[in-house]
């Protein structure tokens, strides 16, 4: 379902952390796209909102899951 190479990182980087630990989107940016990252910032954010809405992942902030429709500012990303 969620073969595209975004979404397969986030997964598998949040599943290596474990769920008590929690990844930075550019992190995975930085990781797919090392040159350019910034510029893939907002597709990784997308990959984790779908993500999220499919149960993979949450999206925290300030150490709480967040509303994907409320997003504003730093997220995190952990497996669920």
């Amino acid at each position: 379902m969620f073969h595209n190479p975004i979404s397969q990182t986030i997964l598998t980087m949040t599943t290596d952390r474990g769920p008590d630990k929690t990844v930075c989107p550019s992190e995975i940016a930085r990781a797919l796209f090392p040159v350019n990252w910034r510029k893939y910032m907002p597709e990784v954010r997308n990959a984790a909102i779908e993500l999220q809405k499919a149960g993979k992942v949450t999206i925290i902030q300030k150490g709480q899951p967040v509303d994907v429709d409320q997003i504003k500012g730093p997220i995190r990303i952990k497996i669920n």
